[in-house]
């Protein structure tokens, strides 16, 4: 029986966003994943609660990770650290002499040991955490190795338990959703949803917003994944790449860089629903959404469900800047 450590304040509950629901002409709701606790950890936290409980079941007293220089999910790693008295260590991709501000202020302040390596080195980030691993060990450690998102298949069965959480939801609120969707940045998230999703038989379509890489790049990571989280199940399941629902175009400039239209929508939303979106992830992939609702794409779907995945904190001085503008 896997070691789940609970973390996260769970059920987050679903709300209707009814200003967006009467501009779009169809019913939106939202599943405010950003309130699950822990320094507003997001999705993350989900995942870790299941990462985190094999690493106290291997006795280990450290964490690693991986992320770019304002990952939600280094800084939720860092969160959880301190809190169960563990040590962690990230690895960053970004310039150490970069203003300290969002998740990498709350990353020190966590008490993290930060490693700052170039975009290409990141490449070979498995290696150097590795790397890290063995000059713990020889002073006494022993660490605990959590890839990029915690999307792995022990992280995503968060995301199979938030399926659940979802259907038990719909009963007790009269709703069935058709359509769910998620913005995708490494994968595990919406692995665990279509996984979660699939053994339940239920027939709502999960889509995925990528926020970065493409359509091609994701439906493999994400087969891949699906095909992890089977290790840790008794239930096998067999997906084409072409039914792995990845919504692409909407990565704008890339990973973590704005738009001005993608800020402007973000303002739009908030000031019509109270709802504060990040400009990495959720900005991006509900701005996703709302054109593909109005362009027709989801005329099929009655009832749409939107995963709110946190990272509030990810907002920098350059998209700062492009919102007073």
């Amino acid at each position: 029986m896997l070691k789940r450590i609970k973390l996260a304040n769970l059920p987050t509950k679903i709300e209707k966003l009814d200003r967006l629901s009467s501009e779009l002409g169809k019913n939106v709701y939202i599943k405010r994943d950003d309130q699950t606790g822990i320094e507003l950890s997001g999705n993350k936290i989900r995942k870790l609660e299941f990462s985190v409980g094999e690493a106290l079941e291997n006795n280990c007293d450290y964490l690693i990770t991986c992320g770019g220089i304002q990952s939600n999910h280094a800084r939720a790693t860092a969160a959880v650290a301190a809190k169960l008295g563990l040590g962690s260590y990230l690895v960053l991709r970004g310039d150490e002499n970069e203003e300290i501000e969002g998740n990498l202020f709350l990353d020190k302040l966590l008490g993290a040991n930060i490693k700052f390596i170039t975009s290409e080195e990141y490449k070979n980030r498995t290696k150097i955490m590795d790397e890290i691993r063995m000059q713990l060990s020889k002073k006494g450690h022993k660490a605990y190795i959590i890839p990029e998102g915690a999307s792995n298949g022990i992280g995503s069965l968060g995301y199979v338990n938030a399926m659940d959480e979802i259907l038990e939801q719909e009963k007790q609120l009269g709703i069935k959703f058709d359509a769910i969707v998620v913005a995708v940045g490494s994968g595990g998230t919406y692995a665990g949803l279509y996984y979660g999703n699939y053994i339940n038989s239920n027939l709502a379509k999960i889509y995925g917003v990528n926020v970065c890489n493409n359509k091609e790049h994701f439906q493999e990571v994400v087969r891949n994944l699906l095909e992890e989280i089977t290790t840790y199940t008794d239930k096998q399941i067999v997906v084409n790449k072409e039914e792995i629902n990845i919504i692409d175009g909407y990565q704008g400039l890339g990973y973590a860089l704005s738009q001005t239209e993608e800020i402007q929508f973000i303002h739009h939303f908030a000031k019509l629903e109270g709802i504060i979106l990040d400009p990495v992830y959720t900005g991006k992939a509900m701005y996703g959404l709302f054109n593909e609702i109005n362009k027709g794409s989801f005329n099929m779907h009655e009832n749409v469900l939107f995963i709110h995945t946190g990272g509030i904190f990810g907002w920098n001085k350059a998209q700062r800047a492009l919102l007073c503008n």
